[in-house]
Parts: C-alpha cells; sequence; structure tokens
C-alpha cells in the first residue's frame, strides 16, 4: 500500500466515511490541482465535477485567489474580531450587502456552513426572546431538507441517516412537504406543486405560528436529500406567509449561493429576501474555511443594547480570519472581472447538452437542471444512502477519471465555473461510461 495512504487510514478519521470500507475501495492520494482537475500521486488526473464538495467556484490553485491570499499573507493573518477589526472583513461584508441591494446589511462569520445554521437559529430565538416573545422558540424545515450536522443544525436536517444517531441530543424541529417538482400528480406542474407546498405551510402556521420562531429554506434546490429541485414561486409564497405569520424565513444558500443556481443569490429568483442568508462553501473559492449569516437592521436593532444580554451570545476564534476574507473578496472580484455569472449561462447549455445521451438512457429518469446544478436519478437495483450503486458508480466513475460521488441512486455535476465545452463533453461521455459500468 502507497506510505500516504497506510499513514492516512492509521491516523486520520474521515468524514462522513464507514472507514471500514478503505479496507477494499482505497483512498486517493492527491498531490495538486489544477483548474478542474486534481491530480494524484502517481499523475493519473480527475475532473472534479462536484467542486470537492461543492466549494470549489474557480479551479485549484486559482491565479488571482493565490496572488491575493500572498499580498495578505505579508500585512495580517489573524486577529481576534471582538474588539477589532480589519479591512477585509469590512470589505466583504460591505460586498455582500449590495449584493442583496443593501436589505442584509449586518454580517456575522463563522468558519463553517452547519455553524451558519446554528448562528441564524440562535439569533431568531433570540431575537423573539428579546422583544419580549421568548415563546417563538421552534423551527420548521422542509421534507428532506439538510442544514448540517452539528447538534442545532441537525435539528432542522430531515435525513434520517444523519438525524436518527444523534436523536437523543437534538430537540427536533417539524417539518412541511416539500415543493421537490418530482411529486408532481398528473398534470402538475412545479409551479403547482409549489403552490400546493406553500397551502400545506399556511395550514400549518395557522395552528403554529405563535410557537414558531423560524422556517428554514434551502432555496431552489434541496442539495443533500438528492437534488430537489423547486419552483421559486414557493419562495415567494412562504416571504409572503411569513410575514402574514412573524415567522423568520431562513434561506440557507450555503450550497446554492455564489452563483450555483444562475443568479448570485437564489433567492433573486424569486424577487424577495430572508430575515437571514447563511452563506459559506463557494464563497471562499473552496480556499479556507469561512461561513457568515447576512440579516436585516430590524434584527440587528433588536440586539442593539445596554445589556450584555440582550447582545448576540456566539464566537467563533478564527471569526472573520482577513486571509478567508480576503480570498472570498477575490474570489467576488472574479465574479465581476469575469462575467462570471453570465458566462456560466453559456456553461449551463453545454451542461444540458452534454447530459442528452444520459437523459435517453433506459434507467434515467428525472433529469432536472437549475443552473450550474445538473442532477438525474437512476433506476438501481441497490438504490439509498450509502448504497452499493452509490459506491459502484462512484469507483466506476474515478476509473474514467471523474470525480463524481451519488447522493444514494442521484448523480449530479457540480463542477467549477472554468469548464470549457471540451471538458464538458468529456465529463458527458465519461459519466455515461461510469453508469454503464456501474449498473
Amino acid at each position: 500500500m502507497n506510505d500516504l495512504l497506510s499513514r492516512s487510514i492509521a491516523a486520520v478519521w474521515h468524514p462522513c466515511t464507514q472507514m471500514k470500507q478503505h479496507e477494499v475501495t482505497p483512498l486517493i492520494p492527491i498531490a495538486r490541482g489544477e483548474g478542474p482537475w486534481l491530480y494524484d500521486t502517481d499523475g493519473k488526473r480527475y475532473l472534479d465535477a462536484v467542486s470537492s464538495w461543492w466549494v470549489n467556484l474557480f479551479g485549484h490553485c486559482n491565479p488571482h485567489i493565490n496572488q491575493r491570499l500572498r499580498e495578505q499573507l505579508e500585512k495580517l493573518e489573524h486577529v481576534m474580531l471582538a474588539g477589532f477589526t480589519h479591512e477585509p472583513v469590512v470589505a466583504l461584508s460591505e460586498k455582500l450587502s449590495a449584493h442583496t441591494a443593501g436589505e442584509l446589511g449586518h454580517a456575522f462569520y463563522a468558519s463553517d456552513g452547519a455553524s451558519a445554521t446554528e448562528i441564524a437559529l440562535k439569533m431568531s430565538l433570540h431575537y423573539w426572546r428579546n422583544l419580549g416573545r421568548s415563546g417563538k422558540n421552534h423551527f420548521v424545515c422542509l421534507e428532506g431538507s439538510y442544514h448540517g450536522e452539528t447538534v442545532g443544525a441537525l435539528a432542522v436536517t430531515d435525513i434520517a441517516l444523519f438525524r436518527d444517531a444523534y436523536a437523543p441530543l437534538v430537540r427536533a424541529a417539524e417539518t412541511v412537504p416539500s415543493p421537490d417538482w418530482r411529486r408532481a400528480l398528473d398534470g402538475e406542474t412545479p409551479a403547482d406543486v409549489a403552490r400546493r407546498a406553500a397551502a400545506a405551510l399556511e395550514i400549518w402556521f395557522e395552528e403554529n405560528h405563535a410557537q414558531t420562531a423560524a422556517l428554514i429554506v434551502e432555496p431552489l434546490v434541496q442539495c443533500a436529500t438528492g437534488m430537489a429541485m423547486y419552483d421559486a414561486e414557493y419562495l415567494r409564497l412562504a416571504r409572503a406567509l411569513c410575514d402574514r405569520y412573524e415567522v423568520h424565513l431562513i434561506a440557507d444558500e450555503i450550497a446554492v449561493g455564489c452563483g450555483r443556481t444562475g443568479t448570485f443569490f437564489a433567492c433573486e429568483q424569486a424577487g424577495i429576501w430572508p430575515d437571514f442568508l447563511c452563506l459559506s462553501k463557494g464563497i471562499s473559492g473552496g480556499y479556507l474555511p469561512l461561513s457568515l449569516v447576512l440579516s436585516r437592521e430590524a434584527i440587528y436593532q433588536a440586539f442593539y443594547a445596554d445589556e450584555v444580554s440582550r447582545g448576540f451570545l456566539h464566537s467563533h476564534s478564527y471569526t472573520g480570519n482577513p486571509l478567508a476574507c480576503t480570498a472570498a473578496l477575490a474570489t467576488l472580484e472574479l465574479f465581476e472581472k469575469d462575467q462570471v455569472l453570465v458566462a456560466n449561462l453559456e456553461r449551463a447549455r453545454w451542461l444540458e447538452e452534454a447530459a442528452q445521451p444520459l437523459a435517453a438512457h433506459s434507467r434515467v429518469h428525472h433529469m432536472r437542471q437549475t443552473g450550474m446544478i445538473l442532477a438525474f436519478d437512476v433506476d438501481a437495483r441497490d438504490a439509498g444512502p450509502g448504497s452499493g450503486f452509490a459506491r459502484r458508480f462512484s469507483q466506476a466513475a474515478l476509473q474514467e477519471g471523474l470525480l463524481l460521488r451519488p447522493i444514494g441512486s442521484t448523480v449530479y455535476w457540480m463542477p467549477p465555473y472554468v469548464l470549457d465545452r471540451s471538458a464538458i463533453a468529456l465529463l458527458g461521455e465519461r459519466t455515461l461510461a461510469a453508469l454503464n459500468t456501474a449498473l
């Protein structure tokens, strides 16, 4: 066995992994990355078609982000954000607020997506407490939702594999029907499914709004449950219902933000803004851990007081780290100078074109796409979380030089925004080959 592999298995406990599987499925030792490609220690390359768990937007070792980080390294690597501030965190907060037209003008920072979820939940609960309405302390989420794996985030995660193992630790939220368009009845459009799900949400609010602090959703795409996509009508209706029943709306844009759905924020496609917007993953270009929650002025003012107990009681040692914020600023610069959202319209068409042979496959159904996310479901005999199909397909894809990790029987593409047409065509051809091998 490669020395690096044996050392890794002995010393590293890998995430969301049954380590015993690596007795028969070796780890891939990666030596370097360049653009959309990863290279192992033997020189074999793999097209990173899932952006290394959805974080890498502009390719590995991006020259622009590298240069900005080198410059920042010579100035300041870190300073605590309590009692101090610095230019990268202020500039990033200002730029992100501008992306919301100033509607969400206050940024609170952390290091990972689950922490952003917990911040939003705690802020919502504490807001109602500060207003003298401490009875509003429950949450509601969509069926099949995923918002992270820390204890608070698990409370609003409705995926049994993650939720059930730690149920004794968790105060589970209530769930309402998902607007996933795959649930359409005969003759229904995706918008019809969205309206039907919103009607169920309204019924739930009628009975429970007095105890409910917030509704949390992943806008347009519920990623970890199998890339469940839905019509923006649901977000419009949910926003109106939250306003009517005095319930906060939390938009978890951790995976779907930063251009994944075609607009910088997915909520833009519904013409609405939430009360809290969670962001992580792609915001730092896949370079450094960073997450944040954007919130409204009214939320901020509810905490602005003389009493310490009314302040927001949450902190991370690396909150607002200058290097991570600099990587995020460099990422936003790339969006601007390369007109990425416009260029991605063409890339999205190339993805759709490359997927046509897959769509015609007899075992493929529910081909779907939202911006730079494309997914399809496979009629596999052994589907489900950690399924035999998912493992077989992943291994077959690696043999084809692709990094792809199905979610149960759902295969998806979520590549970096640097693929050209030939690389996307190659992605389509090799995905089809891997599918035929895995079936």
